[in-house]
């Protein structure tokens, strides 16, 4: 039999740790006046050959020689953004699945880390002060007295500032949510095993509430790692339809 070491949320293992993954999708977000004739604001061939143009050979140089990826990123979202007439508003770059950098080229100074992990748990919807009927109106099948079961995702938003090297990596990140968030929550029943939502804490375990206790215990453990790195979010999917951000900043 073999079994190998499984890899970290991000994908790629101590790769991370370098900075650079080995999956790249980039994303971009534009705003503008629709063009009256062809109904486009930019046609997408236009988009596509701009990003293999400004920031595939950007990308390839800097993954030869080992650079800061957020210095490198920040590079070719300002050629990007010169390319395309300065419309760009946003800038994502997927280095895996699990993984993703972010800019706004107005502030490139500035980069968004987000690293998404996967945990299991039970809960029920209830409230106390309501009554029986009440809490079936509001909740519905979510009410059931034994709970219900989802595969949650959830993904902290880190603001780091460009350059600050390995101040805060991927690995690092996920440390810190591995210790604060998935020991203490995966596999539990929310409501049962954990002093947050349990009977007498005033919490529901909804989402809304689960990403607002997240971003609350995550907050100072992630900003303990320098004066350059800020907790911007937590997204917690409950299902694949349901989500909640907090606090509700704009994605």
């Amino acid at each position: 039999m073999r079994q190998d070491k499984p890899q970290g949320y991000a994908g790629i293992g101590s790769a991370w740790d370098s900075g650079w993954g080995v999956f790249h999708e980039m994303g971009v977000s534009l705003v503008g006046p629709i063009d009256p004739v062809l109904g486009y604001l930019v046609d997408i061939k236009v988009i596509d050959r701009a990003v293999h143009r400004c920031v595939v050979p950007i990308l390839a140089a800097g993954f030869r020689a080992a650079r800061d990826p957020t210095v490198v990123f920040a590079e070719a979202v300002r050629e990007l953004q010169a390319g395309l007439s300065g419309r760009i508003v946003n800038v994502v770059w997927k280095q895996s699945p699990f993984l993703s950098m972010s800019m706004n080229p107005e502030h490139p100074e500035r980069a968004l880390i987000r690293v998404r992990f996967e945990f299991a748990a039970s809960h029920r919807l209830h409230v106390a002060s309501l009554s029986a009927e009440d809490n079936v109106r509001h909740f519905g099948k979510c009410n059931h007295a034994s709970g219900h079961g989802h595969n949650y995702v959830f993904e902290p938003a880190v603001e780091v500032r460009t350059g600050a090297g390995k101040g805060l990596t991927a690995s690092e990140i996920e440390r810190v949510c591995d210790r604060v968030i998935l020991q203490r929550f995966d596999h539990k029943h929310l409501n049962l095993d954990t002093a947050e939502f349990a009977e007498g804490s005033g919490l529901n375990p909804s989402v809304e509430n689960i990403a607002m206790v997240f971003y609350g215990l995550l907050k100072p453990e992630i900003e303990a790692s320098g004066a350059d790195v800020r907790l911007r979010s937590v997204t917690v999917w409950e299902t694949d339809r349901t989500c909640a951000t907090y606090p509700g900043e704009a994605r």
